[in-house]
């Protein structure tokens, strides 16, 4: 049984639901792709995960309990979350940020232990960020600041990564900085990664598996070669597009050329704009 899993999860802002009874299972020691138009449920089942949203109804299993009854530290032992856009006070320093990850290890207002300097300092090299340390974090460029924000992540020792958008608002060479950051993680400390992403394209390469959204519904789960096909994106996604391998990985690569028609009668949906947990829909045609 994989360490963390959904079963019949409904999730709610307010009134207005989100997510209804998803079993969702996430691959151990694999990176997933949570993928999907705005206001798909992306986010909000990221935060569920995390403990940071209770469900309406069903649970998220941690290690076989329900996570929602488990306390909070013991749960950021196993896990580690980063939100969108994470903001750190003004002057705070790369290094003072990372060690904040140190908190679930640390009882009352203690002072750091030998043991979480070096967690510290390890979390620092594998970012490869070690030379930031003593850097104030708003004078970073984009991709060094997630890279710093990822560390604090890593610095709490869990083998579970949950990203919400890791990449956004980067240059495309800053999100391929911290996707790469992302593979090699992975791949030598072997942590299960959970990510939502926008870009399909960095999805298909990056994972090994990946979830197709619309409406809180999984409608598509696999490796990304059986996800990623015209018809996913013309009902996930709305469009027309050609997939073709990757000349240098050979994974699958989305060309869209169009909008996929509508059905007749089609009335406009409800779509959040990047903003999930708003409980402030914004109405567009798609």
């Amino acid at each position: 049984m994989p360490r963390l899993s959904t079963n019949r999860l409904s999730l709610a802002y307010g009134s207005r639901r989100i997510v209804e009874e998803l079993n969702l299972s996430v691959p151990d020691g694999k990176i997933t792709a949570l993928v999907g138009s705005n206001g798909s449920g992306k986010s909000t089942i990221l935060k569920a995960m995390a403990r940071i949203l209770s469900p309406l109804s069903g649970c998220v299993y941690l290690d076989g309990k329900e996570i929602h009854r488990q306390p909070t530290k013991e749960v950021a032992k196993q896990l580690a979350i980063l939100p969108q856009n994470p903001s750190s006070p003004e002057g705070l320093t790369v290094r003072e940020l990372v060690s904040f990850g140190r908190y679930p290890h640390q009882r009352g207002f203690g002072s750091l232990t030998a043991e979480d300097r070096r967690m510290v300092e390890w979390a620092l090299v594998a970012t490869g960020i070690e030379a930031f340390g003593d850097r104030p974090v708003d004078q970073l460029s984009g991709g060094q600041r997630q890279r710093a924000w990822i560390a604090m992540a890593l610095a709490q020792g869990t083998e579970m990564v949950l990203l919400d958008e890791p990449t956004t608002f980067l240059d495309m060479a800053h999100q391929i900085e911290v996707m790469m950051l992302l593979e090699k993680l992975n791949r030598e400390q072997g942590s299960t990664i959970v990510m939502v992403v926008h870009d399909l394209n960095h999805a298909a390469r990056y994972a090994q598996h990946m979830v197709a959204l619309k409406q809180g519904t999984v409608l598509y789960e696999g490796n990304p070669t059986e996800v990623m096909t015209p018809e996913m994106l013309r009902v996930v996604f709305g469009i027309d597009a050609d997939v073709i391998p990757d000349p240098r990985t050979g994974t699958p690569m989305c060309l869209p050329y169009g909008l996929a028609e509508q059905p007749a009668g089609a009335s406009p949906s409800v779509v959040d704009s990047e903003r999930e947990d708003s409980g402030e829909p914004v109405y567009a045609a798609v």
